[in-house]
């Protein structure tokens, strides 16, 4: 199994590189184009502000390849947030890679304290290979501020304020709002699972 991680300049890469390994999985870090274009599965992870993500990531020329994979891929955290056609963030409305339909835009908290931040139950709502294992209430540590509404693509949601989707799947792209490689068993679980789902 080839795995690559997407060095998007904008991600702690060594905790989901280390979430693999303890998977007893090698994976390769790379903003190679080439190297993600024939890798088997392709994650891509991120942290911090999807405007400057989208820029970091045109700026390595990724863009084309990103969407023109047929591979099962996930983007994790600000990752997934990525994956969606459009993200409104800090007053801007960017494109992001358009992989999956819909918007991502601030979390309503209802006046809970942003960001949304710590363990959250998974509320599972549709059967499918990357959940293979996961129970409904299931918890995963979440860090965002941003999410996308629960739409036909959500596969699991957790609810902080208002509901959204913690994870989703179009087509062959999954995303989890949250950190799997900080969510313990089910987080391995999960990682285990994409490894595992048809290609």
């Amino acid at each position: 199994m080839s795995l690559v991680i997407v060095d998007t300049g904008v991600a702690n890469l060594a905790s989901v590189l280390f979430a693999f390994e303890r998977l007893g999985v090698s994976a390769t870090v790379t903003d190679n184009a080439e190297v993600i274009s024939k890798a088997e599965r392709v994650l891509i992870p991120g942290v911090g502000a999807a405007p400057f993500a989208m820029r970091k990531i045109h700026e390595k020329g990724l863009i084309s390849v990103l969407q023109g994979l047929t591979q099962p891929v996930m983007g994790i955290c600000l990752g997934m947030q990525l994956i969606f056609e459009t993200l409104e963030e800090g007053g801007e409305k960017i494109d992001g890679l358009g992989l999956v339909p819909g918007i991502v835009n601030a979390l309503d908290t209802k006046g809970q304290p942003a960001p949304h931040m710590g363990w959250n139950t998974l509320k599972q709502l549709s059967n499918d290979p990357l959940l293979n294992g996961i129970k409904n209430h299931d918890y995963a540590y979440f860090v965002h501020s941003y999410a996308a509404k629960v739409s036909e693509v959500t596969l699991a949601s957790s609810e902080y304020g208002t509901e959204f989707s913690a994870i989703v799947r179009y087509k062959n792209i999954y995303g989890c709002q949250f950190h799997p490689e900080r969510s313990s068993l089910v987080g391995a679980k999960i990682l285990e699972n994409f490894l595992r789902v048809p290609a």
